[in-house]
Parts: C-alpha cells; sequence; structure tokens
C-alpha cells in the first residue's frame, strides 16, 4: 500500500470520526472588553449608514456591554454584515477549498484542531486576532496541488508534526522569545503544493528614528 494511498485513507477517516466536544464550544467562551469594542464599532458604523436606527443603536450597545460571551455578541450583529465580516467569527467546520481561495481570519475562536484541505485551490488562516482555544494547535492537512498559508502574530512556533508529510514547508516566522511558546503543529500530508507560514512585517522605522 503507497504512502499516498494510506495519507488519504486517513483524511477520509479523520473526517468521517465524530467530533471532539470536549471542550468548550466557542460561543461559550468568555468575552473581552476588546471583544465588547470590537462589536460597538460595527453597529457605530451601521446606525451611521442607516442599517440601524438610533434606538437600535442604543438598544444593542447595551447589550454590548452586558454581554458576557462572544456568542452573545456575535448575535448582535448577526444580521448586519456578511460572515466574514463579522467582528467576531463563530467558525466552527472544516476548511476546504477546492480549485478556489478559502480566507479564516479576524476574531475567531480557533479549536484544538484545525482540517484544512486543499485541492488546487488556496487557504489563507489569519491568527493575529484569533483566540486560541489550546496551548497546542495542530492544523491537520490534505493538500494536493494547493497552498497553505499562515499568519501568526510574533511569539507562535509553527512547526510540523511528527510523521507529518509536508513536503514544500517555508517558514518565514521569527523564532519565538518565550521557552514555552504557543504550538501550531503541521500534520497529515502536502503533495504537490506547499505551506507557508509569516508573521506580520515590522514597521518600518522613519529615517531619523533611533
Amino acid at each position: 500500500m503507497s504512502s499516498e494511498f494510506r495519507d488519504f485513507r486517513d483524511w477520509i477517516a479523520a473526517w468521517v470520526a465524530p467530533r471532539d466536544t470536549s471542550g468548550p464550544r466557542p460561543q461559550d467562551l468568555r468575552a473581552s472588553d476588546a471583544d465588547r469594542e470590537r462589536v460597538i464599532m460595527a453597529l457605530t458604523d451601521a446606525l451611521a449608514d442607516g442599517r440601524l436606527s438610533p434606538v437600535e443603536h442604543e438598544e444593542r450597545v447595551e447589550a454590548a456591554y452586558r454581554a458576557q460571551t462572544l456568542g452573545g455578541l456575535a448575535e448582535l450583529t448577526r444580521d448586519l454584515l456578511p460572515p466574514e465580516a463579522q467582528p467576531i467569527v463563530m467558525h466552527d467546520r472544516p476548511v476546504m477549498a477546492l480549485f478556489r481561495t478559502e480566507n479564516l481570519g479576524g476574531r475567531w475562536v480557533v479549536p484544538a484542531k484545525i482540517p484544512v484541505t486543499s485541492f488546487g485551490g488556496k487557504v489563507n488562516i489569519d491568527l493575529r486576532d484569533a483566540l486560541l482555544q489550546s496551548h497546542r494547535v495542530v492544523v491537520q492537512l490534505a493538500v494536493m496541488a494547493g497552498t497553505v498559508t499562515l499568519l501568526v502574530p510574533d511569539g507562535v512556533l509553527v512547526t510540523p508534526a511528527p510523521g507529518a508529510r509536508v513536503r514544500s514547508f517555508k517558514n518565514e516566522t521569527r523564532p519565538p522569545d518565550s521557552p514555552s511558546p504557543p504550538i501550531i503543529e503541521l500534520a497529515g500530508f502536502v503533495y504537490g503544493g506547499k505551506v507557508i507560514a509569516r508573521c506580520p512585517k515590522p514597521p518600518k522605522r522613519g529615517f531619523f528614528r533611533r
């Protein structure tokens, strides 16, 4: 049996297996003050262009300040913005790009395992504003002739998992300073494609700055 066939068989088994529901649901996680401010900014934009009346805006802003969970905040903007533009993203599905581009980013809750499939497509995963549910996140790859790009903040270690068949991995991140940094582990397989990990570029220094 070829290694390619075993990889494909294992990937299918992982997809049909029951999902791990032992951890908290993303919508049940506690909201921060920064999360509330994100939602209030979206509500204020909706007031400015007429999507909300002044009364509706006031009611939703008060509800945002009272909201204790991410799910409670997400409900306040659900009818105002498309899913990809929401200030709080409740993303809990596998990521799949079949000859197309899929983008995942913003303020979203990252589960301990992210299944990612790319057949001739591109997957862009932005973790800069994300909430990690676990100190170690496994990106379970099934990539054929596709590209997966991870944009991670400084201080995060991106590394292939033991036994992973990631034949093309370009790591452009900066080494973490912490002895125990958050870890993004690349598992699964990549054939005829590539995985790229990047950190955001540091701001340019002015000519006269020291």
